[in-house]
């Protein structure tokens, strides 16, 4: 294996923090500095000098093996992406792994688990380099920052060797593939497209805010949009904020009494809410403009960058502000972003998803056999909750009472209450208006109909009563002997664990309430919110089975939630459809008994499947 790392040039308006890890790459001030590469257990080599002699360096190793980093999205990237080199065998990560054994709330830094390992100190050099080019170095700095890099590659070789001891092949042959999403990208951008819907999003924009009279600052600001209320005779909608406590303007897409002025029967108040609604999303316009970027600096190539075990339940996340995870629905007109992805030339796009999996898991874990079986027999589950819910034969029920049924499978399964039930139906992407006894009455029906469900959220909550007083030691969750209880918290098929540092409770209004430590702050926890943890994590090892399954005879080319995209070759589609939805339905030998589904659909772009 090769261990690698570069220091570059950073500085005031140019690093990591600023850019993207592609933009700062691609960027006209991008310089390295210096490199230290060790093959196998040689030696550590330090070079610095120009762009060619560093080429000539790097190509006299060895590359048909593995390469090792510390954030392999940097390093590999500048490796690929300058150099054209890639290992042979696939890309390792130090980073991803510490993430993956000790949690996302700890510290994953190469300085924070050397010192977790107690495997050397990392230096601080590179701090001392902040806006300084290679001519500035003297010559005693140069070789003081040398120490520093081989230093680094050391620290991450023996990192690598204390932390492979804990981490499955599994799950190394996934952060390869993750990483290699990114390294070696294989969608293709159409940026023809791309602009033309800039325009168009752009133009509306401009018309929206010519019809109701206003200029964007006004529409965009919080307390100039509330005057405007004021002044056609309305009180601002105001809510309680999480964070101060204090009373604040109620004026997000997510507060509903501000969406309840799209409904206004005064037509400027409805157009001021439309109007603000339209100007303040700038997410598409953004992305758009982000990903003509890429375009132009990637020869119309997209990397996708995935952060491997970026969630608590080990899910991805997106990562370099290209986030996949969100883009709109392949029914909506901005799903052009999604058509602008196509695939190579000779290749079509499959893209498969997991149906319902995590209502699937939830019902299967807690032991609600009733469900499982509806999911086996290949019933409409969200029709039969409906019946329920509404008191009528399953075949008699209409959409919009499908929908709410389906909100209450898919909503209620984490001790979701009724005001929120009622607040998911407005924002859905259908809104429904219900009264608040409807709502208590939805979500009552769904916890009578699901008391296995119910009875695991009582579980969780002794759980985590267990886990505070450290007496969690041993024993099982739910009734099917995963995931396992071990050391005060969950243990995954995988072997990696759900844990809730610091844990602790208090009391408020005679209701026990606990929270845990995150490195973003103090987390609410209880007994639905652990089951859904859980669940998302028991979903997660089964997808990323059966991505793997899929990478050994297709190119993976992004996951999005629980979906797996690929690209095949037109002349073999039938085969590789045959093939991906074999995988998909693949259940893990600690899930037998698990119902899957999965619906795979293919085309020349991502959003014609």
């Amino acid at each position: 294996m090769i261990t690698i790392d570069f220091e570059t040039f950073y500085g005031r308006g140019y690093s990591l923090t600023k850019l993207t890890t592609e933009e700062y790459i691609n960027h006209s001030d991008f310089e390295i500095i210096g490199v230290a590469v060790k093959q196998g257990d040689q030696e550590t080599e330090w070079f610095s000098g120009t762009f060619e002699e560093t080429k000539e360096f790097l190509y006299k190793f060895d590359w048909s093996t593995f390469c090792l980093a510390h954030n392999t999205l940097f390093d590999g990237a500048i490796l690929k992406f300058k150099f054209g080199l890639s290992p042979k065998l696939g890309w390792l990560d130090t980073l991803c792994m510490g993430r993956a054994l000790h949690g996302v709330e700890q510290g994953a830094s190469l300085k924070a688990l050397s010192e977790r390992y107690n495997i050397g100190e990392k230096g601080t050099e590179v701090h001392e380099a902040k806006d300084k080019r290679k001519v500035d170095f003297s010559e005693q700095e140069l070789k003081q920052y040398a120490k520093y890099c081989k230093n680094d590659v050391e620290l991450t070789y023996k990192l690598f060797k204390c932390l492979v001891k804990s981490c499955p092949l599994s799950e190394l042959q996934l952060i390869h593939t993750t990483l290699n999403m990114y390294l070696e990208p294989v969608l293709n951008l159409q940026v023809d497209l791309l602009t033309k819907q800039l325009k168009k999003v752009l133009t509306e924009k401009k018309k929206i805010l010519n019809d109701c009279g206003q200029d964007r600052e006004t529409i965009m600001s919080n307390q100039k949009f509330a005057m405007l209320l004021e002044n056609l005779g309305v009180e601002p909608p105001t809510k309680i904020s999480p964070r101060t406590g204090k009373e604040t303007l109620a004026l997000a897409k997510t507060d509903v009494a501000f969406l309840d002025l799209l409904k206004h029967k005064c037509v400027p108040i409805k157009m001021l809410a439309e109007a603000r609604l339209s100007i303040k999303s700038t997410i598409e316009e953004t992305r758009l403009e982000r990903f003509i970027g890429v375009a132009q600096r990637m020869n119309n190539k997209l990397p996708i960058p995935l952060k491997y075990y970026g969630a608590h339940t080990g899910r991805w996340s997106g990562s370099d502000k290209v986030n996949l995870q969100n883009l709109p629905s392949r029914d909506k007109e901005k799903s052009v972003i999604k058509k602008a992805l196509v695939a190579p030339d000779g290749y079509v796009i499959i893209n498969c998803d997991s149906s319902q999996i995590e209502a699937r898991v939830l019902a299967w874990l807690s032991g609600q056999d009733n469900v499982v079986k509806q999911f086996a027999d290949k019933q409409d589950v969200y029709k039969i909750m409906a019946s329920k819910i509404y008191n009528k034969e399953v075949e008699k029920i209409s959409p919009i009472e499908r929908f709410v049924g389906k909100t209450a499978v898919l909503g209620c399964g984490y001790g979701t209450g009724w005001q929120k039930f009622q607040s998911y139906l407005k924002v859905s992407s259908s809104p429904l208006y219900i009264t608040d006894e409807e709502s208590k009455a939805i979500v009552g029906s769904y916890r009578k109909v699901n008391n296995k469900v119910v009875e695991l959220w009582n579980q969780a909550d002794k759980m985590l009563e267990l886990f505070e007083e450290k007496k969690g030691e041993d024993g099982i969750f739910g009734v099917r002997g995963v995931p396992n209880i071990n050391a005060n918290c969950f243990e995954l098929p995988n072997s990696f664990k759900i844990r809730y540092p610091k844990l602790k409770h208090k009391t408020e209004n005679n209701r026990i309430k606990f929270s845990y430590e995150s490195r973003d702050g103090e987390v609410n926890i209880w007994g639905g919110s652990v089951v859904e943890n859980v669940v998302q994590a028991l979903a997660r090892c089964i997808v990323a089975e059966q991505l793997l399954l899929i990478s050994k005879q297709y190119k993976v080319a992004l996951t999005v939630h629980d979906s797996v995209v690929c690209v095949a070759r037109e002349s073999e589609i039938e085969e590789a459809l045959s093939y991906v939805q074999n995988s998909m339905n693949f259940v893990p030998q600690w899930a037998k008994g698990l119902p899957l589904s999965c619906e795979a659909t293919f085309g020349k772009s991502y959003g014609d499947c």
